[in-house]
């Protein structure tokens, strides 16, 4: 069927895109991704053939907004520690051992202001957060208005101010290790680190050292590397992290959505049309 196939849907990251399957399909036209992050992809080998590429960045925003919430308030309120007190046979607890941080008027720190940083910003703004981002362009000033977000043009800024830090960038040469040692040390000592976007924009060794020893209280991941981590990753020893198991896009809806979206991109290159979301390499 090798001369037959003019589209490939990705499903969370299959099948393997490498040189060997591009060269034995000769007439491949698209390659549609079911999500937004391309960084498992040779952009440039895959142009190289000739063949377009397509995300689905419209599908995955509101879900992947809503993951990042939920961190937020899960960390803030503890709840996977509470939820193992409250199902335990004693119940046996201090009171002042499970106390949370306040969500509202706190200052939320977002790092990747594009469709998901944005609506994450809306969310907090319900929450009666205050909202700092950080993104290589600054949003325009009616957008700032309305979440009532303010730009910090250097990234430090934003760590040093923010009890939450919400990364929320693609993973790129450029933002591997965006969190790193340095950078943890900046947040304050109260603050938690959110990391929805791809693992390796945070160095783990330095963010592990930082949990271990109080450089920052908590940190909430849905992304980690390798997925899943080790089971003797010491990741999963600490009481002060929340890890789950990559589920920014985990709906029904956007599920169904992603589907219709890269299904638009694969019709359009087909007919020889503009592709919607087509992503080009850099």
């Amino acid at each position: 069927l090798s001369k037959k196939i003019q589209a490939i849907y990705l499903w969370w990251h299959k099948p393997v895109i490498d040189r060997e399957l591009l060269q034995s399909l000769p007439n491949l036209k698209v390659i549609a991704n079911s999500g937004v992050g391309m960084d498992h992809l040779d952009l440039k080998l895959i142009a190289s053939f000739g063949v377009k590429m397509a995300n689905a960045p419209r599908a995955v925003s509101s879900s992947t907004a809503d993951a990042g919430m939920a961190l937020l308030l899960a960390s803030a309120r503890r709840l996977v520690e509470v939820y193992h007190i409250a199902i335990s046979s004693s119940m046996d607890y201090c009171e002042a051992d499970i106390l949370g941080v306040e969500v509202a008027g706190a200052t939320l720190g977002i790092i990747g202001m594009g469709s998901i940083g944005y609506k994450i910003a809306l969310r907090a703004k319900a929450f009666k957060m205050n909202i700092l981002y950080h993104n290589r362009t600054q949003r325009k000033a009616q957008e700032e208005q309305a979440v009532g977000a303010v730009y910090c043009e250097k990234i430090d800024s934003l760590l040093q101010q923010a009890d939450f830090v919400m990364v929320v960038v693609s993973l790129t040469p450029q933002t591997r290790n965006l969190i790193g040692k340095r950078e943890l040390e900046l947040m304050k000592p109260t603050a938690t680190l959110i990391n929805i976007s791809r693992g390796a924009v945070v160095d783990q060794e330095a963010l592990v050292r930082a949990l271990q020893t109080g450089v920052i209280r908590a940190a909430a991941l849905d992304v980690t590397y390798p997925e899943p981590l080790p089971r003797d990753h010491p990741l999963l020893k600490l009481k002060n992290v929340i890890i789950t198991p990559h589920l920014g896009i985990k709906t029904d809806k956007a599920t169904y959505m992603i589907t219709e979206e890269a299904v638009e991109n694969i019709l359009a290159a087909l007919n020889g049309l503009p592709v919607p979301n087509e992503v080009l390499p850099s």
